[in-house]
């Protein structure tokens, strides 16, 4: 065994890994100088025009969905307590299914920026694009957070910086740079840089697949005994007494955990399909065609990396072991290029460590442009200006509003430095099915739906699951909670999704019925469900 053997964290050589992450940063920055040349118009910034093949917006979606939380979060998670973390992976693969089959031919026919052009197409439109965009700034935000707090983590690691202040620097550094990539190249560079990372993510994870069955001559079972001995033999009596080949090691210690569990898995499951920057991408691509194409090239790229993520989580807790993970800078996020240094030395660790960094890049980038998407095109040009914004004014609002998303990220990231990314996502992902989902099903399917209705549940399900985490054990009230010193927490699970999720649903049947005496119009919902079941006039902005 190696020198992590005896619970050393130094490892690597700082001056290789800073010349990889600088080689990566070098290459696609030129990607994205050659995007800006062609990125003149609204349409260009926001969705590149849509000009990207399905299998070109599958990879990009790839990139854009394999965030830190399903490399180094996920890995963690499964390291340190087996099958239980293994639900992450799941749970984001499955719901997949949930947006090939609901959402994603039918919001490309219907909208043209942003989510909020589905939401509003047949209902009061400033008083709902402002909803869902505040509901799009929300779930950004949270998804930042994880990326940036993965970040500092994943570089205090790398380059041996010890202490709070050294990993806030590096938080910063990566804000900045997501700010840069998408100010000069706007969607069109961010796919580019999206579709790079994919093909050095799903690459690099299935060389260290490999690797990890040839460390155990190929023997499965093996290496899940080799990881139960290695937790077994832990010096943290609690993760000593963990079984990792059953369910309950994280999940199943009382009735209230089990309940968290479900709740989770609510919200992976249904999360998806309103991730805003995740529907977004529907928009880069010509056709409704090529839509469900990307969302298929798209579900085999992700569901083959999370098929190897369950043989990296266990290869960790068997190669390196819960002990030296939980002692490293990043604790279970330095799972990963804990297990790149323990297969292949510091190389093959400075160059996995360089694709999680890019993975992180890829992500914020993709974050950030929708945050600002979604600001100046659903609340500048709809809200204030009344439709009367030129494009070019939204662009410039655009890029006003990424500079702003990118220092409140980081502030927000600092706070959250040494929280497990996967669950910090998990959050977001309640947020994106409380908040967005059921007023977007709702919007497609159902013809009594009224704008009373979606104000109720988009307000309603963000509101209430914004407070539930608030006074969550993750926030405060617990030693790995985001305050672990304060405890203000009074509701008992760490996702809400249980609770608000149905309640958003359920709010928005209420709000249509308090609603019915201002019926929509007809012909509205009529030229919606036209346009999104055969694409037609999908060229045709939407906005009043």
């Amino acid at each position: 065994m190696s020198v992590l053997a005896q619970g050393t964290t130094d490892i690597g050589n700082p001056l290789l890994n800073i010349a990889i992450f600088l080689a990566f940063v070098v290459v696609t920055m030129g990607l994205v100088i050659r995007a800006s040349r062609t990125t003149k118009t609204a349409s260009d910034f926001y969705t590149g025009g849509g000009q990207f093949s399905g299998p070109q917006n599958g990879f990009a979606i790839a990139g854009d969905y394999l965030s830190a939380a399903s490399f180094l979060g996920i890995a963690g998670a499964i390291a340190v307590y087996g099958y239980d973390g293994f639900l992450y992976s799941i749970g984001f693969l499955v719901a997949w299914l949930v947006a090939l089959l609901l959402v994603a031919e039918l919001l490309r026919n219907t909208g043209r920026f942003t989510m909020a052009d589905v939401l509003s197409f047949r209902l009061n439109q400033r008083p709902v694009r402002m909803a869902a965009a505040l509901s799009t700034l929300a779930v950004s935000l949270f998804y930042l957070l994880a990326q940036m707090a993965g970040a500092g983590g994943l570089v205090a690691l790398l380059l041996d910086i010890e202490g709070k202040t050294g990993q806030a620097v590096v938080v910063a550094v990566v804000g900045v740079l997501m700010i840069v990539y998408v100010l000069i190249g706007g969607m069109k560079g961010t796919t580019y840089v999206q579709m790079v990372k994919a093909v050095l993510l799903i690459a690099g994870a299935g060389v260290m697949f490999v690797l990890v069955l040839v460390a155990v001559r190929g023997n499965f079972s093996q290496l899940l005994a080799d990881a139960q001995a290695m937790v077994s033999g832990s010096a943290n009596e609690a993760v000593a007494q963990r079984d990792v080949l059953a369910p309950g090691a994280k999940y199943g210690i009382s009735d209230m955990s089990r309940i968290d569990f479900i709740s989770l898995g609510l919200a992976l499951v249904l999360g998806t399909a309103g991730l805003p920057h995740v529907l977004m991408r529907f928009y880069t691509v010509p056709t409704a065609k090529e839509a469900r194409r990307s969302v298929t090239w798209a579900i085999a790229l992700i569901g083959g990396f999370y098929l190897f993520t369950l043989v990296l989580g266990y290869g960790a807790a068997a190669l390196v072991g819960p002990d030296v993970i939980l002692n490293a800078p990043g604790k279970e996020n330095a799972a990963a290029p804990l297990l790149a240094f323990e297969l292949g030395g510091t190389v093959f660790l400075a160059v996995i460590s360089a694709v999680a960094f890019a993975t992180i890049l890829a992500v914020v980038a993709g974050l950030a442009i929708t945050a600002s998407a979604s600001f100046a095109h659903d609340i500048y040009a709809s809200v204030i200006k009344r439709g009367n914004a030129t494009e070019d004014e939204q662009v410039r609002v655009s890029r006003i509003t990424v500079v702003v998303i990118g220092l409140v990220s980081i502030v927000l990231g600092i706070l959250a430095m040494g929280q497990n990314i996967a669950f910090l996502v998990a959050l977001a992902f309640a947020v994106a099915a409380s908040a967005n989902l059921p007023t977007l099903l709702y919007s497609l399917f159902w013809k009594k739906f009224n704008t009373t209705g979606a104000l109720f549940s988009i307000y309603g399900g963000l509101i209430s699951c914004l407070v539930l985490i608030v006074f969550s054990p993750a926030v405060s009230g617990s030693p790995s909670a985001m305050f672990p010193d304060a405890d203000f927490s009074w509701f008992p699970l760490s996702n809400p999704g249980i609770v608000s999720i149905p309640l958003a649903f359920l709010l928005g049947i209420v709000g249509t019925y308090l609603g019915r005496g201002k019926p929509e119009d007809p012909y509205k919902q009529a030229e919606m469900e036209v346009r999104s079941l055969t694409g037609v006039g999908v060229e045709k902005v939407v906005s009043h």
